[in-house]
């Protein structure tokens, strides 16, 4: 993943409160996300997951959107986003997304009991918005395959003393305002 590696390293940091925060094309869309960059990381999530038993890709609004669509694109897999409005269509589900900095209501569609699906998302760090995620799907009855976020931040999340195993390209850290890889190849 030298590109993904590159770009992260080459990330500017910023301070939201006490919450050491890198922008970066995958997690925010700036700076500009590059198709080479996209292209590397479709790849590397294709051969990670076992596609070929996915019915859904699933991904929480907004910076999972890019990714879910190349690989739901590559795979002709369809793609269910969970959004941050509410419609009230029939079997709407509703869940709670906490992060390091932000909480969120958002909503889920189009997943069905015993639907086997495919969670992508771009980043985990403090694993709030995917343990909502999961536990929604939980809630509706639907079969996780596989879980990948493109990068993790390394350290404690929510997800840690859970039942859910999420896999990730590349681990890293930040450190006095700089990124720090911590795992080239990522978990799983």
């Amino acid at each position: 993943m030298d590109q993904l590696r590159q770009s992260l390293l080459e990330a500017p940091i910023i301070e939201k409160g006490d919450y050491e925060y890198f922008v970066h094309p995958v997690s925010d869309g700036v700076p500009v996300l590059r198709p080479e960059l996209l292209r590397e990381i479709v790849i590397k999530i294709i051969r990670k997951v076992e596609v070929d038993n996915v019915d859904k890709i699933v991904t929480p609004a907004a910076m999972g959107i890019h990714i879910s669509t190349a690989v739901s694109l590559m795979t002709d897999i369809p793609l269910v986003v969970i959004r941050k409005r509410q419609y009230g269509l029939e079997g709407e589900v509703s869940l709670s997304q906490q992060t390091g900095y932000a909480e969120n209501e958002m909503y889920i569609n189009d997943v069905r009991d015993g639907e086997r699906v495919l969670v992508l998302d771009d980043v985990l760090s403090t694993g709030g918005t995917m343990r909502a995620v999961l536990d929604a799907l939980d809630q509706i009855g639907a079969e996780v395959v596989d879980t990948v976020a493109v990068i993790k931040k390394a350290g404690p999340n929510e997800l840690d003393e859970s039942d859910h195993d999420v896999k990730t390209l590349i681990n890293v850290r930040v450190t006095d305002g700089t990124v720090v890889i911590v795992d080239s190849n990522g978990d799983g």
